[in-house]
């Protein structure tokens, strides 16, 4: 479920939204004009969400299934062997 706040005619600090935020996405707005979400991060673990927004890890994997849709693999052993020399 989405909720919105205008920021310009919020009637409570943002503290006092925090219920809101473990159960929907909100969507600030200021006059009209989206400026931020805030998205539960309540079941999802610190370190898959700062990957999730990681422009660099985000650019690796969309390479690697590109890679893969290509058929370029490497075997278990193959990959074994440049690791472990």
């Amino acid at each position: 479920m989405i909720k919105t706040i205008e920021l310009s005619t919020a009637s409570q600090p943002l503290a006092d939204y925090t219920k809101d935020f473990s159960e929907k996405t909100v969507i600030l707005t200021l006059n009209r004009r989206v400026v931020a979400a805030v998205v539960s991060v309540q079941d999802i673990d610190l370190e898959s969400f700062s990957l999730s927004e990681n422009s660099e890890f985000i650019e690796i994997i969309e390479r690697a299934r590109e890679e893969f849709k290509t058929g370029k693999r490497v075997s278990l052993a193959e990959m074994k062997g440049e690791f472990l020399g």
